[in-house]
């Protein structure tokens, strides 16, 4: 009996500091575990607000649609020996946000992480003293891009109608150069026309205001042997459709006109729904064009899809040109690894949306001597990529499609047409609007399907 009257004793003690336990730790462990909570809430929130700010998604490589790319483009030991890539890495290495999450905005503005960049790869002087004189030429000025504004149009966004009475649904991009005056006319005469545009059904509502401009940097006087300034300024000021830069206008050049022009965009052209980007030697089926946009925009989640949208001649899976004879020329120790997907350069269709996104991103890109490469560059660093469409003619119709009766009316774009040419194509269209008003874009590419 005594025994087990001292194990009650010790058990009812037991019990009764127990319940001083329980009443003393209770409130401190949920104390605790609140404030562990606050902190894991606040971590996420802050990371998120990084990721939203630029709307970028980091994905880990191998893991796109794209895959090969993906692993070449990231692996450092690979191509840790190719200028590009190697000032690429080491720019997403300093502004990662997972990594450095303070420094994610720091240096976009000013450009100091393009210098930062180079400073950190050690060797670069002596590679780049390695390549052709034009590449070396690309490299010296490749973390510039500050260029004074020569010309601009007096509109906002473009020549257009002075009475639009909804926002524009189309603005015409178009690289040309000083030289390019006949070029330049022909689009206005045809299917680069500003104001209001029919689309391809005839009716009121089928159709939209179209703005125009033209993007250009400045040619050398001495190889173009005159002096066209003072009639290019005679030229913006009848038009109102001239954007310059002053910038040497080569073909390594090219991808400042993008880089420049989002830049611009996103300033004068907040209400432009959609932009079509390409050169002065294309032929663009306008009525068509602006019926299939339309369209776009009616379809399921319109509002959401336009955030990526770019449509054109999309070539995957492409290999840079070693051969240093081809215009495309890119010393394998300047550029190592595929090209990510992009439409071919002729023209592409992109939505307002995506242009401000593009512009961007485009400031933790460095430059890349090929445009519309650098445009998929940029793509793929928003996790998108561009949407191919048969329609978009950038290499010309496939063999005798051309000759037949409304083969122009199953087009958004060809490529490419001489000024000459462009006019006629155009009054073509015309005569033979009421026999094809009504045939469907071209939904089969026999060239794409055998590649």
């Amino acid at each position: 009996m005594a025994w087990c009257w001292c194990r009650w004793r010790r058990w009812r003690r037991w019990c009764r500091w127990r319940r001083v336990l329980l009443c003393v730790c209770t409130p401190c462990i949920s104390l605790a575990l609140l404030l562990v909570y606050i902190m894991l809430f606040l971590a996420m929130h802050s990371l998120s607000a990084v990721y939203n700010q630029e709307n970028v998604h980091f994905v880990a490589s191998g893991t796109l649609r794209n895959e090969s790319f993906a692993k070449t483009f990231w692996n450092l030991n690979m191509h840790g020996d190719a200028i590009w890539n190697h000032l690429q890495l080491t720019i997403d290495r300093q502004f990662n946000p997972i990594l450095r999450p303070k420094n994610i905005t720091r240096g976009f503005e000013d450009g100091t992480f393009y210098e930062q960049g180079f400073s950190e790869v050690t060797d670069v002087k002596r590679k780049v003293s390695q390549l052709p004189q034009q590449m070396q030429e690309f490299v010296s000025s490749m973390q510039k891009r500050d260029y004074a504004t020569v010309l601009q149009p007096d509109g906002a966004c473009g020549a257009g109608a002075e009475q639009e009475k909804e926002p524009p649904l189309l603005l015409m991009a178009i690289k040309s150069t000083e030289s390019h005056f006949k070029n330049r006319q022909a689009i206005r005469q045809t299917w680069g026309r500003a104001g209001w545009v029919a689309g391809q059904k005839w009716n009121s509502r089928d159709g939209g205001y179209v703005r125009r401009v033209f993007l250009l940097g400045k040619e050398d006087t001495e190889e173009l042997g005159v002096d066209s300034s003072e009639f290019l300024q005679m030229e913006s000021k009848r038009y109102g459709d001239i954007l310059q830069w002053d910038f040497r206008d080569i073909f390594f050049n090219l991808t400042l006109k993008d880089v420049l022009f989002w830049s611009w965009f996103s300033r004068s052209c907040s209400r432009t729904r959609f932009v079509f980007k390409g050169d002065d030697d294309v032929f663009v089926n306008t009525p068509v064009m602006l019926t299939y946009l339309k369209d776009q925009l009616k379809k399921p989640q319109a509002h959401k899809t336009m955030e990526d949208f770019m449509v054109g001649d999309v070539i995957a899976a492409a290999s840079p040109k070693r051969d240093n004879k081809s215009k495309y020329f890119i010393p394998d120790s300047f550029y190592k690894g595929l090209y990510p997907m992009y439409a071919g350069g002729g023209g592409v269709v992109y939505s307002g949306l995506l242009a401000k996104r593009l512009h961007n991103m485009s400031k933790r890109v460095n430059l890349f001597p090929i445009d519309d490469v650098y445009v998929g560059m940029c793509m793929f660093w928003l996790n998108t990529h561009p949407v191919h469409h048969p329609a978009f003619l950038t290499f010309d119709f496939p063999i005798k499609e051309e000759v037949e009766l409304c083969s122009y009316h199953t087009i958004l774009l060809v490529h490419k047409r001489s000024p000459h040419q462009v006019v006629q194509l155009w009054a073509n269209m015309k005569k033979t609007k009421a026999q094809c008003w009504d045939v469907p874009l071209r939904e089969t590419d026999k060239k794409k399907t055998q590649l």
